[in-house]
């Protein structure tokens, strides 16, 4: 369909088949986090570092993806729950694949958590998006996560293979799974799913060095890019760490190469 290729190609880079994505829903889960207080300027600040596109929920739209200068391509997010929650993994959809096609949206995105008891509700969430996301020729990015009481280890790579593949299978067109922790492991997981599949940030890293090895790491290991939130708008300087990781996932630059551009002012 040429609708989903030409949006594919807002949110992916089509010489490399790869992206930079730098999601920004957190404040649905947590609240208005530092990097996220002012929307506009941090959105600015990773498009001008050439970040692929955003993920935003539905509210931000209007006063947050709007900028000066350069562009960024626009991925809605559907589902949602809070950390005030009894049940924080329970994935609910707040948004329709209408709704983000009629705010310009180029993709949509939905959050699935495997092992704990809602896993039902948000697997047949995930299938009604795929079909109707499909309908429309709308790219659909799954956050697939291990996590609930029947997951003793959410990195173990045959169980994030395994969230990959259930992803694909039921429709979406590219995946973010967590790092599993080595090129090897990794490259399990990419070679077990046919579609694209990026690496979340995870939690705040210590230092540069450590986000950078990962994301390279992932490359290596046939990755297709990142979904990096906290580690790129919380960064001192979210367009060069947005640079940084571009030249790995893009440019198959070195991580010395990538520390480098970071630190030169």
């Amino acid at each position: 369909m040429i609708g989903k290729l030409i949006r594919m190609e807002r949110i992916m880079n089509r010489e490399t088949g790869r992206t930079v994505i730098v999601p920004m829903d957190h404040g649905v889960t947590v609240g208005p986090i530092a990097g996220l207080i002012d929307m506009k300027t941090t959105v600015n600040q990773v498009a001008m570092g050439g970040a692929n596109a955003i993920v935003i929920h539905k509210g931000l739209v209007e006063g947050g993806h709007r900028r000066r200068g350069q562009d960024v391509g626009l991925i809605i997010h559907l589902s949602g729950s809070t950390a005030l929650s009894p049940f924080p993994n329970a994935k609910t959809l707040v948004c329709t694949v209408e709704e983000a096609i009629k705010l310009g949206a180029d993709a949509v995105s939905v959050h699935v958590n495997i092992g704990n008891g809602s896993e039902k509700e948000m697997l047949a969430d995930l299938g009604q998006v795929a079909r109707t996301a499909g309908e429309w020729g709308m790219p659909l990015l799954a956050m697939m996560y291990p996590r609930g009481e029947k997951i003793r280890d959410e990195y173990d790579p045959k169980v994030i293979a395994h969230v990959a593949r259930l992803g694909a299978e039921l429709g979406a067109d590219i995946i973010k799974v967590s790092y599993t922790g080595s090129v090897e492991t990794f490259r399990q997981v990419t070679r077990g799913c046919p579609v694209p599949v990026v690496i979340a940030g995870g939690p705040k890293m210590s230092s540069d060095k450590e986000i950078l090895e990962m994301v390279k790491g992932a490359i290596e290991g046939g990755g297709a890019g990142v979904s990096i939130g906290r580690n790129i708008f919380q960064h001192r300087d979210p367009s060069r760490m947005v640079g940084a990781i571009s030249l790995l996932v893009h440019e198959n630059a070195s991580v010395e190469e990538a520390l480098s551009f970071l630190q030169t002012v």
